[in-house]
């Protein structure tokens, strides 16, 4: 039988965080005091290594940076596991397992991104059970011996959901994480077990290809009723800008006032490349719909679809970081690279 070779790679996060007993804050703690406080792990029957930030971070803190720190980790341990764990705050989560999602280029092996909403040290705790399932979704394989998941995804209390479909849900409860417009990958209850319709699989295995360039020179621009025209200027010509996701009204709408659609179309006439993505959890962009939505696909923006708000910037990111040019980038917005779109 082989043992499954596990590699935890631990960024910090609540789910190693330990009380300061003079200020009586959260703080990182170190790897150590997250195994001895899960003593189940050895239970497991794995191999297990770890990597660790040092120091570990608080996930406010994430950044390209970081998830290249990741990204190095697994492709030069590639080869010598079976399956990765990256132990991650919730806040940022999201925006990780997307990023890493585009990064590793043909991923057939499983990347289980988890975390806790209270420490690991506690009486009553998430992070014990998350880590422990996390663990064995990385070591699962399927009827062929291959591995049963083979993407980037988020585990969290009871279900497993793609990484580059998830959004953080809640600040309060342990189901802390959702994909609105995507099934899950797995339910968590007294076994694990596995929707394997919904499980991404590579037609050919080719060898991982890890990209590293991610261009921050993007962002959001949220609308909300009343933005005004000097406000918005002032976002499409933020020094450096060169793409823009418009998070806008339900299935793709925005004003319809001359102002904002000249302003929009003057952005793209320079070159910024602009994504528009719902405000909404549930649903996507539907650009023939309203009159709204259609104006500003007729001024050049781009249909996201139903991204999330976590993929779309970060796919935006990916796709500047590569080399492409604006229209290229455009086109590729509109791809299913990894999953992270319905077309």
């Amino acid at each position: 039988m082989h043992k499954p070779n596990i590699l935890i790679i631990y960024t910090g996060g609540t789910i190693g965080m330990i009380e300061n007993p003079h200020t009586h804050a959260l703080q990182p703690f170190d790897f150590d005091h997250l195994i001895d406080n899960v003593p189940k792990i050895k239970m497991l029957d794995y191999t297990i290594e770890n990597i660790q930030f040092n120091p570990p971070i608080d996930s406010s803190d994430m950044n390209p940076d970081r998830w290249v720190e990741m990204a190095r980790a697994i492709e030069e341990n590639f080869d010598r596991f079976d399956g990765f764990v990256v132990l991650h705050g919730t806040d940022t989560m999201a925006y990780t397992a997307s990023a890493l999602s585009f990064m590793l280029e043909n991923l057939h092996k499983p990347v289980i991104i988890t975390g806790s909403q209270l420490p690991i040290g506690e009486v009553r705790t998430d992070g014990e059970e998350n880590l422990i399932t996390a663990l064995q979704i990385a070591a699962a394989t399927d009827v062929n011996g291959e591995p049963m998941v083979q993407e980037v995804a988020i585990l969290f209390e009871n279900y497993l959901w793609r990484g580059n479909r998830s959004t953080k849900m809640s600040a309060d409860n342990f189901n802390a994480f959702k994909s609105n417009n995507y099934p899950s990958l797995a339910k968590i209850g007294l076994g694990i077990h596995f929707n394997e319709e919904a499980l991404m699989r590579a037609r050919i295995k080719r060898p991982l290809k890890v990209r590293y360039a991610m261009d921050t020179g993007v962002m959001f621009v949220d609308l909300h009723p009343g933005i005004t025209e000097d406000i918005l200027n002032y976002l499409l010509n933020a020094p450096g800008i060169k793409g823009i996701v418009l998070r806008t009204f339900g299935a793709g709408n925005a004003p319809t006032s001359p102002w904002f659609i000249h302003a929009i179309k003057s952005a793209i006439d320079r070159g910024i490349v602009i994504l528009n993505v719902t405000q909404c959890v549930n649903g996507g962009v539907h650009t023939k719909r309203y009159v709204a939505g259609d104006r500003l696909a007729a001024a050049g923006v781009t249909s996201g679809h139903d991204m999330t708000s976590e993929a779309a910037i970060t796919k935006m990111m990916y796709l500047f970081g590569i080399g492409l040019s604006g229209e290229d980038v455009r086109k590729y917005l509109e791809c299913n690279i990894c999953g992270e779109v319905t077309l």
